[in-house]
């Protein structure tokens, strides 16, 4: 199972909105005959790669597999069937799939072939593979991760709003290997507006990020780098119902999605509901996210407990000031966590800079 699921993480970037899924095979007496993993969307899944490389040696071997198979019929065939159709003797599954297509089907699909199942077996490690997958298709919502680059007292900008370049080469060679395995990068207005960024990932990732802008009244410039860029990569502008008509048909014409959405319950601003925009992308089956600010806008997602991973570049630089940019504004917590909140921590030296990704935890 510990060489199915290093083979499944070979897929993430490549096989969105699918999960990565990574499968082995093998003989009564543990010899490999086959392996394999999802290694893009719309291609075979992992099983079928197994299977193909085992050929009839499958007959009366025992598959190892991330994550149920598939029961349905998708853009390929059902992956329960295909190991029953191999004559499998065993199969030993990770976790159960709690998309609702799936749900425990392909587990008993292969119980009512006679086939002998067992779920749970690094369970654990395969649900931190699927995370994002799971979030979704449970919750109807991206994975989303937020980047920051911060300089030593927590400043993401100068008091003038300067903040090119906090971080060093090696940090902003990352972050580019982050997006490039992103289904979009998201920036609030005034973002978009004093950096007129082109959120693309250089070089090329896996993935094509859409640039998402959440802009409550759709004022993003058609001069910018977004729009001009548009046959590179989509733009797609989140409003508020409020948002002017002439700048709505404005960036259609130009050809930006726009997605109006209403303030959230209990709210008399004229700023969309970043919960209901999200749903929005998760139903467009993106499933992981990027937000690289500012400040208002992570801390709207912090506040809202919408943040599940965060990627922090911390420059040996201090610049000061009181009303220099901090990456989290919003409400904050009225009081400091007294457990940790950050968890799965993982901190990397990136030449003179330090680099901080973990996990958001809300609840002790």
């Amino acid at each position: 199972m510990q060489r199915a699921l290093e083979l499944a993480s070979r897929g993430q970037g490549f096989v969105e909105p699918n999960p990565a899924v990574g499968s082995v095979i093998v003989d009564d007496n543990l010899n490999l005959i086959g392996e394999g993993y999802h290694q893009k969307y719309g291609g075979p899944h992992a099983e079928i790669h197994a299977l193909n490389g085992a050929g009839e040696k499958a007959n009366g071997a025992t598959i190892y597999v991330t994550l149920e198979p598939c029961c349905h019929q998708g853009k390929t065939g059902p992956c329960s069937q295909a190991i029953i159709q191999a004559d499998i003797k065993k199969a030993v599954i990770a976790m159960r799939d709690p998309a609702p297509h799936v749900d425990g089907g392909g587990i008993a699909e292969l119980e009512q072939a006679g086939i002998e199942v067992e779920v749970g077996l690094l369970e654990s490690d395969a649900q931190k593979l699927v995370r994002p997958f799971v979030k979704r298709v449970t919750k109807g919502l991206p994975w989303i991760h937020a980047k920051w680059a911060m300089t030593l007292d927590g400043k993401i900008a100068t008091k003038t709003g300067d903040s090119q370049w906090i971080s060093n080469e090696r940090s902003r060679e990352l972050v580019h290997q982050l997006r490039g395995r992103m289904d979009a990068i998201m920036v609030g207005q005034l973002t978009a507006e004093k950096d007129n960024p082109l959120l693309t990932a250089r070089p090329a990732g896996p993935r094509t990020p859409a640039r998402i802008v959440v802009d409550s009244q759709a004022r993003l410039s058609s001069e910018s780098k977004l729009v001009q860029s548009i046959n590179d990569a989509p733009v797609i502008v989140i409003a508020h119902k409020s948002a002017p008509s002439k700048n709505i048909k404005g960036l259609e014409n130009a050809g930006v999605e726009v997605l109006q959405i209403q303030s959230a319950p209990g709210s008399n601003t004229a700023h969309p509901d970043i919960e209901k925009g999200l749903l929005e992308l998760g139903h467009k089956e993106m499933t992981n996210l990027l937000i690289e600010g500012g400040g208002s806008l992570l801390g709207s997602c912090f506040d809202s407990q919408l943040i599940d991973e965060v990627h922090t570049f911390i420059a040996p630089k201090i610049v000061g000031g009181k009303t220099a940019i901090t990456p989290i504004a919003g409400q904050g917590l009225e009081t400091i966590p007294q457990f940790q909140n950050i968890i799965e921590l993982e901190i990397q030296l990136l030449e003179s800079d330090i680099y901080v990704h973990g996990l958001l935890n809300y609840e002790r």
